[in-house]
C-alpha cells in the first residue's frame, strides 16, 4: 500500500469515530495548547523585563551600602558596615575612568502639599547627573544644577502625576511645594515615564537635590550610587575600578554591594526559565495523560477491527501494512490533537494580549515546531505496542474473532 492510503485509512477510521476521537485527542490538545502558551507567557514576560531594564538607561552600575552575595533587586541594610556617602561620589567621579556618570541618591516618602491639596509621594534626593545615567529626560522647565546641589537649594523638579494632583491645569513652575514642612520652588517638570515593572510610578516622584534631601531627611548617608560605564564592553573595567576605588576609602573593606544591569536581567531571565521549565513540565502531564488515552483507545480499536484484520491478512495485507496502519492512525490522532491545541494557545495569547497590552505573551515558531514534533512522538511513542499487537495477530485466528 501507498502511504497516502494508509493516511486515508487513518482519516476514515477518526471520522467514523469522531465523539472518541474528539475525547482520546482532548488531552492531547490540552497538553499542547497549555505548554505553548505558558512558555509564550514566560518568553513574553522576559521581552518586558529586558525592556524595562533598557529603558531606565544603558550600562548601568548600581552601588549600594552592604555586601551580599545574593543577586537581587534592593538595598542591603546599612547595619555594621561603613556608610556610603557623597565623599564616595566624588571619588568615584575623579579617578574611575570607566565611568560616564556618577550620581548620589537618596530617598525617602513625605507629604507633598500644594495651597490645599496634600499627598504622600517618594522624594528622591539626587544630583545633576541622574538625568545622564537614568534614561528620563525634563518635559517642561529645568533639572536642578551643580550649583543648586552645591548650596543645598530647596528646589525640585515634579513627575506628572504630582503635578496633576496637586496643580491640575495650573501651571506649576515658580510655585512653592511644602516637603515635610519646608517649602521648595518648583522648577520643572520630568517627562512621563510611567511604571517600571507595574509597582513604582516614575512620574508620583518629586526630585530634590541630594544635600538637600540628607537635611530634609536628617541623614548624612546615602542609599546608594548609581553610575553609568562609557560602553557595555567596559562594564567589568569600571566595577573593578569602582571596587578599588570604594575599598580604598572603606579601610580596605568591601561593605558595598555592585550590581550591573547585564546581572539583574540575567538573574531574572535565569529564575523565569526555571519558572517556564517547571510550568511547562507540569502541563506536559496532560501530554503523558493524552498518550495514554490514545494507546488505550488503538488497543480498543485493535480488539474491534479483529475481524477486518483477518480479511487483510488473507487477501495479501503484510504484518508491515497492518503495523504502518495502526501506527499512522496513532500519530494523526496526536497531531491532529496538537494542530488544535496550537490554535486554541494562539485563541489565549490573542485573549491575554488584550488583558496584559504592556506584556502580551510571545508565540516563537521554534515553540509551535517542538510541540508540534513532540505530539507527534507521542503518538508514535504510545501507537507503537497497539500496532505491533495488530500486526502480529494469527490470520486464522482473526477471521473466526466475533
Amino acid at each position: 500500500m501507498k502511504f497516502i492510503d494508509f493516511i486515508r485509512l487513518a482519516l476514515t477510521s477518526i471520522v467514523e469515530n469522531r465523539i472518541r476521537s474528539f475525547l482520546t485527542m482532548l488531552g492531547i490538545m490540552i497538553g499542547v495548547g497549555s505548554v505553548i502558551l505558558l512558555i509564550s507567557m514566560t518568553t513574553g514576560f522576559r521581552e518586558y523585563l529586558v525592556n524595562q531594564f533598557m529603558g531606565i538607561g544603558t550600562n548601568l552600575i548600581i552601588i549600594s551600602p552592604g555586601k551580599t552575595e545574593t543577586k537581587g533587586i534592593g538595598h542591603p541594610g546599612f547595619e555594621g558596615v561603613q556608610k556610603m556617602t557623597i565623599g564616595d561620589t566624588i571619588a568615584l567621579r575623579r579617578h574611575a575612568t570607566a565611568l560616564d556618570g556618577v550620581s548620589s541618591i537618596t530617598a525617602g516618602t513625605a507629604d507633598v502639599r500644594y495651597v490645599d491639596r496634600e499627598r504622600r509621594a517618594m522624594i528622591i534626593g539626587t544630583d545633576e547627573a541622574f538625568i545622564k545615567i537614568i534614561n528620563i529626560g525634563v518635559d517642561t522647565g529645568n533639572f536642578f544644577t551643580a550649583d543648586d546641589v552645591d548650596a543645598s537649594r530647596r528646589v525640585c523638579t515634579i513627575g506628572y502625576t504630582v503635578k496633576n494632583e496637586l496643580f491640575g491645569g495650573r501651571n506649576p513652575l515658580g510655585e512653592i511645594l511644602k516637603i515635610g514642612g519646608s517649602g521648595f520652588r518648583v522648577i520643572g517638570i520630568m517627562e512621563r515615564k510611567g511604571t517600571f515593572m507595574g509597582t513604582d510610578d516614575f512620574d508620583d516622584v518629586v526630585y530634590i537635590p541630594v544635600t538637600a534631601a540628607q537635611r530634609l531627611f536628617n541623614t548624612d548617608r546615602l542609599l546608594g550610587i548609581r553610575a553609568k560605564a562609557r560602553s557595555a564592553a567596559m562594564i567589568d573595567e569600571a566595577k573593578e575600578q569602582v571596587t578599588g576605588i570604594l575599598k580604598k576609602r572603606h579601610n580596605n573593606k568591601e561593605d558595598f554591594t555592585i550590581l550591573t544591569q547585564g546581572s539583574l536581567i540575567s538573574s531574572l531571565q535565569s529564575i523565569l526559565q526555571t519558572l517556564s521549565a517547571v510550568l511547562a513540565g507540569i502541563a506536559a502531564i496532560s501530554l503523558l495523560v493524552g498518550g495514554i488515552g490514545i494507546m488505550n483507545i488503538m488497543l480498543v480499536s485493535v480488539r474491534e477491527r479483529t475481524r477486518e484484520i483477518g480479511i487483510r491478512k488473507a487477501v495479501g495485507a503484510t504484518r508491515r501494512d497492518i503495523l504502518f496502519q495502526f501506527l499512522i492512525e496513532s500519530t494523526m490522532l496526536s497531531l491532529i490533537g496538537g494542530t488544535v491545541g496550537i490554535f486554541i494557545a494562539f485563541i489565549g495569547g490573542v485573549i491575554l494580549s488584550r488583558f496584559l497590552p504592556q506584556m502580551p505573551p510571545v508565540m516563537e515558531p521554534w515553540i509551535v515546531a517542538l510541540a508540534t514534533l513532540f505530539s507527534g512522538s507521542v503518538g508514535i511513542f504510545f501507537g507503537v505496542y497497539p500496532a505491533y499487537r495488530a500486526a502480529y495477530q494469527d490470520p486464522i485466528e482473526a477471521l473466526r474473532y466475533e
